[in-house]
């Protein structure tokens, strides 16, 4: 009859016991008897939670770093017993030299101190469970600068404009280019504006350049990681020449403006009362000036200091200072130049005070 040992079985594992027969024990030698009787345990460990890894998202497109950034990337797992956790670098292993890997009990975080271009690649990782396995796989791009245009030169220029063409970069830093951006600078200034950004093609047609002055232009590569260190510049320069000019006098009449003094504005009757200043106003028109005269009664007044006469664009005034009742009558303002003259009167009547 078989006897079987009663033996101490951990939680959450399976005991298997290899059966041994009667028929078995009696053919082969003592020696294989004696292991046959004391059969060893296999013990396969109980899987409480299957292997599964957490991916951010930020991780499921393309992380792009530059070069000399620090990468950190921390990887959620689950999975009970604890799985084993490993890391490849397309499909090749990591060089430790430069990555790192730690392994928790529940995440595994990949760490690389300055990134270098070499550093891009596709990373996966992969966490196992006996048989069980999860892997989740992260593009890294390493990118950086681009190196400048290889050369920029002058096409042609007519009238004030200028046409360029360049030879695109060598090195585009590990990713695609954005664009051109084009600059120019006069002999004069020395200074250097951008004339477009981000443009597409190698060659382009600057225009409405000031006639007189002379360009030189360069180009920059741009990407992500901005423009590149350095540009070319045209070894020629751009010469606006001044177009030729004809001055034509030939049939040209100038116009006339002369013209005999008329009043825009007549003047008007008034009447005041004794001391208090009063004031007379017109307007004329002529050309050339004309010659202003006023007139009290038909006698002229002209350098009475009791009267204060004023012509300023074409406005006449005339003050009565402090006027008394023998100052009021026919006041007349006379425009004269050489092409005739012109008058306006009016009447000024001086009352007392009531």
């Amino acid at each position: 009859m078989e006897a079987v040992t009663a033996l101490e079985v951990p939680s959450g594992s399976t005991l298997k016991v290899k059966e041994t027969r009667t028929a078995d024990a009696e053919g082969p030698p003592a020696s294989s008897r004696q292991e046959s009787s004391n059969p060893i345990p296999q013990l396969l460990p109980h899987i409480e939670e299957h292997p599964k890894i957490w991916l951010p998202r930020t991780l499921r497109q393309t992380y792009i770093r530059k070069v000399g950034d620090t990468v950190n990337l921390l990887i959620p797992f689950q999975g009970k017993p604890k799985p084993r956790a490993t890391w490849t670098h397309d499909g090749c292993a990591l060089d430790a030299s430069r990555v790192s890997v730690r392994n928790g009990e529940q995440d595994s975080i990949l760490f690389i101190r300055e990134a270098q271009r070499a550093d891009s690649g596709r990373y996966q990782l992969s966490v196992q469970l006996g048989e069980l396995e999860a892997t989740a796989t992260i593009d890294i791009l390493v990118i950086e600068r681009p190196g400048p245009p290889q050369s920029i030169k002058l096409v042609d220029v007519w009238g004030s404009n200028a046409t360029l063409e360049w030879t695109p970069p060598q090195d585009t830093g590990n990713t695609a280019l954005l664009g051109y951006t084009l600059q120019k600078a006069d002999t004069k200034s020395g200074l250097w504006f951008t004339v477009l950004e981000r443009y597409h093609r190698t060659s382009f047609t600057v225009s409405n350049l000031i006639v007189g002055n002379s360009y030189a232009f360069r180009v920059f590569a741009e990407n992500q990681c901005g423009l590149s260190e350095t540009a070319p510049i045209t070894a020629d320069l751009a010469h606006i020449q001044k177009a030729a000019t004809v001055c034509k006098i030939e049939g040209f009449v100038q116009r006339d403006f002369s013209e005999a003094p008329k009043f825009t504005q007549p003047l008007a009757d008034c009447t005041t009362v004794t001391g208090y200043d009063t004031q007379l106003f017109c307007c004329v028109r002529a050309s050339p000036k004309p010659k202003i005269i006023w007139l009290k009664n038909k006698m002229d007044i002209q350098g009475n200091p009791k009267y204060r006469a004023l012509s300023h664009l074409g406005i006449c005034s005339l003050e009565i200072r402090k006027p008394g009742p023998f100052d009021g009558g026919i006041y007349t303002c006379k425009a004269v130049n050489p092409l005739g003259e012109a008058s306006v009167d009016c009447r000024v009547d001086v009352k007392a005070p009531n």
